[in-house]
């Protein structure tokens, strides 16, 4: 994947958006996302659209498959990793330019497992997924965990790291909120002991 060039990128507005191998990816964001992408060789050809939402319930990112090719062959599926324009927890409000770059590349890089997940799945798991994703904590759990370990199996284990450590570490985010990150995703620890095995 040949990096954009830097100057290129600056001279665009904030709404624009760079394309490079089948990827388009807002311009405030290139770095952080070319960064991830870097460490998922596998989906060099998968189309995917990196985009701005209003809102986003409960989360910052979502990964999706574009509904328009769900059923189509799983290799030529394209996705959608939708980021939020602003985030409120806890009466804490967060927007992309507030995240260090560390994090955020956490965070692309948790969602690009997400898209490795799903693109081993058919038309039907995918729905299948979706229903039970929205329905059950425990299902929820098993999905960021897994995204969680493809992440750190592709090198991206202290970008995770990081954005625990946001979150964990945050002073004015509530102990519900922070138990509720330790209980769907893996812990530090677990995080290690993946990048141990890695070694």
């Amino acid at each position: 994947m040949g990096l954009p060039h830097p100057g290129y990128a600056q001279s665009m507005k904030q709404k624009d958006s760079l394309k490079f191998n089948k990827k388009i990816v807002p311009d405030i964001i290139w770095r952080e996302a070319y960064i991830a992408l870097a460490h998922y060789p596998e989906l060099k050809d998968t189309p995917i659209e990196f985009k701005f939402k209003k809102d986003i319930q409960k989360s910052f990112m979502q990964a999706q498959p574009k509904i328009s090719g769900l059923f189509k062959n799983k290799k030529k599926r394209a996705y959608f990793v939708m980021i939020s324009e602003e985030i409120v927890i806890e009466d804490e409000v967060f927007d992309v330019t507030a995240v260090p770059s560390d994090v955020l590349i956490g965070w692309l890089g948790h969602e690009l497992g997400h898209i490795m997940d799903y693109r081993e799945r058919s038309g039907l798991n995918m729905l299948w997924f979706g229903m039970k994703y929205f329905a059950s904590k425990t299902y929820i759990q098993e999905a960021e965990r897994v995204a969680d370990t493809y992440a750190v199996n592709h090198g991206m284990g202290k970008y995770i790291i990081a954005t625990k450590d946001f979150i964990l570490n945050h002073a004015h985010l509530s102990d519900v909120y922070k138990a509720r990150i330790k209980n769907l995703y893996l812990s530090q620890g677990e995080i290690m002991m993946l990048i141990d095995e890695l070694e």
